[in-house]
């Protein structure tokens, strides 16, 4: 088997496709797939990893940090050097030629959708219904060119359900995974510790995350008088916005963390992760919360809720004064019991299944010939 990855669009925003990308090539290549990793860069570069190939393309930036391959025939070029069997694209946007040339060349076509368009252009763009609708034309689009689409949850399924169906492309729902030694619980906590309620939130300072929300909850908690502290990791383009929303309250705002295990530190020392977006289709970081056996309270809607149980956090509507009263809820719970139960939670989801599943579907695929090219 030979497994082409072509990840486009990539920023500093995207820390949870790389880690996707990542865990998933791992698995690949531990099961004995030859591996080619595309993606875009500031010059053009090839070099040879312990995962396989890397060729990176010379791409322009979009926006601020972001970098999108808009010559897709020089990624149809390293496919036809690499002769793939499969290849999974994550992306939606420029690299579609690719699945034509695909099908001519009766290689199997996979797309791993890794966010839902609708609601994160409407929750950045403050659109709703006008973005729902053009969506979903565009997604009807996308399923005629793909041989198979996967999704990371239920929330995520929702938005191709219908068009798939009626294109006949198959569905897949792959949880994804988490890394359960880099991410993992404290050694000793100490119940009844004393001191302020310690709160957490991970994740890029962008209003499609919904930090604003996260901010908005410890500042409610503040005003009715709990002593409370959220600490934010992550950076990004409204950090001012959400210090004026926190004005006196005690939030600081630590930026960007590089180390792994130093952040799986900090997010183990919180007594309660806010992961609060309500348009996130699955929620690395209430994975990795949880891994760390910390609780999480997030949105009742979302990918994000299917990944907390009653016993490893609380969900409420994505209300500052409704996501308060979970994390109080949360917080009365004996330490011990609900740090042990979010550990177990994030146990049910190991990379190794995740890659498996993958692997299944691109064996399936490319076992068999590629759907007839769709106008």
């Amino acid at each position: 088997m030979r497994i082409a990855q072509l990840a486009n669009f990539i920023g500093p925003a995207s820390g949870g496709m790389k880690t996707a990308v990542q865990a998933l090539a791992e698995g690949y290549v531990a099961a004995g797939a030859d591996r080619l990793l595309v993606v875009p860069g500031p010059t053009d570069a090839r070099f040879s990893t312990e995962l396989g190939e890397v060729v990176q393309l010379r791409a322009p930036r979009v926006g601020a940090s972001y970098r999108l391959i808009v010559e897709p025939w020089r990624v149809i070029d390293a496919l036809e050097e690499f002769g793939p069997t499969t290849i999974e694209v994550n992306d939606k946007s420029t690299l579609l030629p690719v699945t034509r040339w695909a099908r001519r060349s009766g290689v199997a076509s996979v797309l791993f959708s890794h966010e839902r368009l609708d609601h994160m252009l409407s929750m950045r763009m403050g659109l709703d219904a006008s973005v729902k609708t053009t969506i979903g034309l565009y997604n009807k689009i996308l399923v005629r060119q793909f041989d198979a689409v996967v999704v990371t949850s239920g929330f995520a399924r929702a938005e191709f359900r219908l068009p798939a169906a009626a294109a006949g492309c198959p569905l897949v729902r792959v949880p994804l995974g988490v890394d359960l030694e880099t991410f993992r619980p404290a050694q000793a906590p100490v119940e009844g510790r004393g001191g302020p309620l310690r709160l957490v939130h991970v994740g890029r300072l962008s209003r499609e995350k919904s930090p604003h929300l996260a901010v908005a909850t410890a500042v409610e908690l503040h005003r009715r008088g709990v002593d409370v502290r959220l600490d934010v990791y992550g950076d990004g383009p409204h950090l001012d916005e959400l210090r004026a929303i926190a004005g006196r309250a005690p939030v600081t705002f630590h930026g960007h963390v590089a180390g792994r295990a130093e952040l799986a530190a900090r997010v183990a020392a919180a007594d309660v992760a806010l992961s609060v977006c309500p348009g996130e289709t699955f929620g690395l970081a209430v994975l990795e919360a949880l891994a760390c056996g910390t609780p999480v309270v997030t949105a009742s809607s979302g990918g994000a809720r299917e990944l907390v149980d009653e016993q490893s956090g609380a969900w409420a509507p994505p209300r500052p004064s409704a996501l308060a009263e979970a994390v109080l809820a949360v917080a009365a719970r004996p330490e011990a019991q609900r740090r042990r139960a979010a550990r177990a939670r994030a146990e049910e989801f190991p990379w190794s299944a995740t890659v498996d599943r993958m692997l299944a579907v691109h064996e399936g695929l490319g076992g068999r010939a590629p759907r007839a090219l769709v106008a």
